[in-house]
């Protein structure tokens, strides 16, 4: 499954806000969705906030956990050492099925010469196979590393981790998403989106998590932050 990307859709690159492009995916998939199915959707995330998921993530001032995740290539990489180069820049998303997922992911290739002339790398974690993590790097032409954490094992260590509920796996089957194919495990589990600034010891610097999957934090912050 691809989604076709708004910058795709139309010449030159999209500058907005992500937050505006966020919200126009958003209106589109209201005009063709089924209001049941938006309803699904909508009390799974506020589920997710009433539980403080979020609220409960790792936060500034934290120490990260340390990790070694194979990228969309199949090569290892180590926080460890993309540390010792400068601050990290990570960014949890659900996977290549999910529309905010790959608008979030463009807008961030797009401000990453930025965040390297700060001295910092940047790196993508989801729980999807490395097979489903190379297709997305490939089509969406990401020039950062495209980890595969598989079972969350990462994520969970950043308090991000859920099962998602039998009603919304029911919509999720229907649309074909088959997440345990993506994702090469039975689980049925995915982390709530999140972006985080270590610094070089491995400190939470930024902390950004949020239950609602169509709202991510805008690139330009975090790079205000790192400037």
């Amino acid at each position: 499954m691809k989604w076709r990307s708004l910058e795709e859709a139309t010449p030159g690159v999209d500058a907005r806000p992500l937050r505006e492009i966020l919200a126009e995916r958003k209106e589109k998939i209201a005009k063709y969705v089924p209001a049941a199915t938006l309803e699904v959707h909508a009390r799974v995330v506020a589920e997710l906030k009433s539980h403080g998921l979020a609220a409960g993530s790792l936060g500034v001032g934290a120490k990260a956990p340390g990790f070694s995740l194979p990228d969309h290539n199949g090569n290892v990489v180590s926080s460890e050492e993309l540390l010792t180069r400068g601050r990290l820049v990570l960014s949890f998303f659900r996977g290549r099925w999910d529309p905010f997922c790959c608008e979030q992911m463009e807008a961030m290739n797009r401000i990453l010469p930025e965040i390297e002339a700060a001295g910092a790398s940047l790196v993508a974690i989801s729980p999807q196979t490395v097979k489903q993590s190379f297709f997305m790097a490939d089509q969406h032409r990401l020039r950062f590393p495209v980890l595969s954490d598989g079972g969350n094992q990462v994520a969970r260590q950043f308090g991000l981790v859920y099962r998602v509920p039998e009603e919304q796996q029911a919509i999720y089957r229907r649309a074909f998403v088959n997440l345990p194919f993506i994702n090469g495990d039975e689980s049925w589990e995915l982390p709530i989106p999140a972006t985080y600034v270590l610094d070089r010891d491995g400190t939470v610097l930024f902390a950004s998590a949020n239950e609602d999957y169509a709202e991510r934090v805008e690139p330009a912050d975090v790079l205000r932050f790192l400037s």
